[in-house]
């Protein structure tokens, strides 16, 4: 059999999935198969994420890693819970450090743009406050595809061979040679339905399971990769990695409509997709249809506008110029409001009142969920693989600005702005579920299709998913997917956006949703079309 797996020339349906017992959503089968087998086992959902977050480590090196940063939103009895696990810059570098390097902008790659990962602390502290079982056990099913192997699913060996590709022509440094030695280890990426392991990857996985993610921070792992980023004058330090603990924070969130929309604070961008709904709920989405140009108009119009906003005033909260609140307030939602008319515009920062990446959502039968999202950035993240180890570092400094005047200026100990959310919502205190897109600056986005979806258009949470997407990419610049509507990007056109139809859907996020039923306890989840998505129910 000699089949493409790549090809789909026939229009195909996904049906929401219901259950009660347990549900996993993300966008690797195997990684939601690992989620629901440690909720078979007597684990919560805290424990079902902590597990399906770790085997997509394995199973979806392509967007994540153990040296990724993590966010999560966690309903435990009947409360909502925060938790902020993105690691600082080290505490040695320096807008001045890497200028004299001959930078005048934060790279892509290499040792400079990596900060203290943050996921194995995100693992470790979700489990000790709220997980049920041993972190150990938790692990397992990540530990034994990385040491037995699993076969490459369709998108993941077409993204795994992408990258392969592009550091095969950038990254030609010495600094470089473990990633193609980890990821392409006969001199290419691994094909679709070919078998993979990491060896080194689950020897890693075991040791922060069996210390409660003290090795990775303050143990035998911290020393290799402080001295491999010693070897290659990096910043980062055992000292870096000892000071790290994440941060439990309070969720913000705007009323849309009836229904509260929850995100995790600045440093992330959750901030953006709230600014947009507060905006957009001022117009009349009551005689709107579904396949209006005027409804895509609005959206793309308010998003612009909570874009540029958070660009420019999104960082670690201490060192925002302006507050989460006043960029919340009513009155500058109508501020910015009165600005979208009818053409299209080029967007430009208010001035508020003074005052690569996975995706997992879980729930268990005690009406338990979370909502968790981890991430290298740009795919294997800055191309830096610690030997012996299996650990891809993130590259999340890339973000820093080197302008000292600008909120998320360069700074030694400090949070970049973050591009991964997680997003929650509830109605009248009560939880109706996790939901995310991931995607790099494509997630606020995501998130507001989605609820828009969900909320104005009364969409099954499928549907939620499969909608055609639209992505602003600067500008008046609009990215449609192929198969959004013809007609309705043509009357978009007429309003001023300079439409581009994309010739896939690879750069338009990856979803997962569960919805709750609180009078039944029947879980709906759907589960993203445009990725490998699956969802585990029992």
């Amino acid at each position: 059999m000699n089949a493409n797996y790549l090809y789909h020339p026939y229009t195909s349906q996904r049906m929401t999935t219901f259950s009660r017992n347990g549900m996993v959503a993300t966008s690797q089968p195997l990684a939601a198969e690992a989620g629901l087998e440690v909720l078979k086992k007597g684990g919560n959902a805290v424990d079902a994420a902590i597990a399906t977050a770790a085997c997509l480590t394995v199973v979806e090196p392509t967007s994540n890693g153990i040296g990724s940063d993590a966010f999560a939103l966690v309903w435990m009895k009947g409360e909502l819970y925060g938790l902020n696990s993105s690691g600082p810059a080290p505490k040695s570098i320096s807008i001045e450090a890497v200028k004299k390097r001959g930078y005048e902008e934060m790279p892509k790659y290499g040792w400079i743009p990596v900060t203290v990962p943050g996921a194995p602390g995100a693992w470790a502290e979700l489990s000790r406050r709220f997980g049920k079982l041993p972190l150990i056990d938790v692990l397992r099913p990540a530990i034994d595809y990385a040491e037995k192997g699993f076969p490459i699913s369709p998108i993941l060996g077409r993204n795994w061979n992408k990258a392969f590709e592009l550091y095969k022509k950038d990254l030609t440094s010495e600094e470089f040679t473990a990633w193609f030695e980890t990821f392409a280890p006969n001199g290419k990426a691994p094909e679709i339905g070919e078998i993979w392991s990491s060896p080194d990857h689950a020897k890693t996985l075991r040791a922060i399971g069996e210390t409660n993610g003290e090795s990775f921070y303050r143990g035998e792992i911290s020393k290799i990769i402080s001295d491999y980023s010693k070897k290659y004058n990096g910043f980062l330090t055992t000292e870096d990695l000892a000071a790290f603990k994440p941060e439990w924070v309070d969720p913000i969130k705007v009323n849309y409509r009836g229904y509260d929309v929850w995100e995790i604070p600045p440093n992330g961008q959750g901030l953006i997709a709230l600014l947009a709904l507060n905006t957009l709920k001022g117009f009349d989405m009551s005689g709107i249809d579904t396949s209006s140009a005027e409804r895509y108009h609005q959206q793309i119009e308010a998003m612009k506008l909570a874009f540029v906003d958070g660009k420019k005033y999104i960082t670690e909260m201490k060192d925002m110029s302006v507050s989460v609140a006043s960029l919340l307030s009513e009155e500058y939602a109508k501020k910015r409001r009165s600005l979208i008319g009818q053409t299209a515009l080029t967007p430009e920062p208010g001035k508020p009142p003074k005052g690569g990446t996975v995706y997992l959502a879980t729930a268990d039968s005690e009406g338990n969920m979370v909502s968790f999202i981890q991430s290298n950035y740009m795919g294997f993240g800055s191309g830096i693989v610690v030997p012996g180890t299996g650990i891809s570092l993130q590259n999340r400094g890339h973000n820093f600005s080197l302008d000292p005047h600008h909120d998320n200026y360069l700074q030694g100990g400090k949070r970049t702005y973050h591009t991964i959310i997680p997003g929650f919502l509830t109605k009248d205190n009560e939880p109706v579920g996790p939901f995310g897109v991931m995607g790099e600056f494509m997630q606020p986005q995501g998130h507001v299709q989605v609820i828009m979806n969900t909320i104005d258009f009364h969409l099954n949470p499928q549907a939620a998913l499969d909608a055609p997407r639209w992505q602003w990419t600067g500008g008046k610049r609009i990215l449609v997917e192929p198969t959004f509507p013809n007609h309705i990007a043509q009357e978009l056109a007429r309003k001023g956006h300079e439409i581009e139809v994309a010739v896939d859907s690879s750069t338009f996020g990856r979803g997962q949703i569960i919805w709750r039923d609180n009078q039944t306890g029947v879980l709906k989840g759907g589960t993203e079309s445009r990725t490998d998505g699956a969802i585990a129910v029992y």
